[in-house]
């Protein structure tokens, strides 16, 4: 038997822009402490940690630091394991920033 369309739409877990942002900020938290994990982090941006502080509310900004934590899962599920998150929600703050609704190829 179907479920009703208003059942399953509440069933979905979505996350709304302010959670990813707060994520985004958690997860540059994360990269910040972990001396080698940052100086990638810089090195991959092309900045600097001044620059990082400067940008760190801007949406975009915050999408390319999930973006980095993304490429590797150890990161991924380190970051989660801190955070008490399931892995799958970097994925979803992710999408809730600019430029995270282009499909994924992998």
């Amino acid at each position: 038997m179907d479920q009703p369309e208003a059942e399953v739409a509440t069933k979905q877990h979505t996350m709304t822009h302010d959670q990813a942002t707060v994520t985004g900020l958690q997860a540059l938290s994360h990269i910040a402490t972990d001396d080698d994990l940052f100086g990638a982090f810089l090195d991959q941006a092309g900045t600097d940690a001044a620059d990082v502080r400067a940008r760190e509310m801007s949406p975009e900004f915050l999408g390319f630091v999930l973006d980095f934590l993304m490429q590797d899962d150890a990161r991924v599920i380190g970051f989660a394991a801190t955070q008490g998150i399931p892995p799958e929600d970097v994925a979803m703050a992710r999408r809730a920033l600019p430029g995270g609704d282009t499909p994924e190829w992998t």
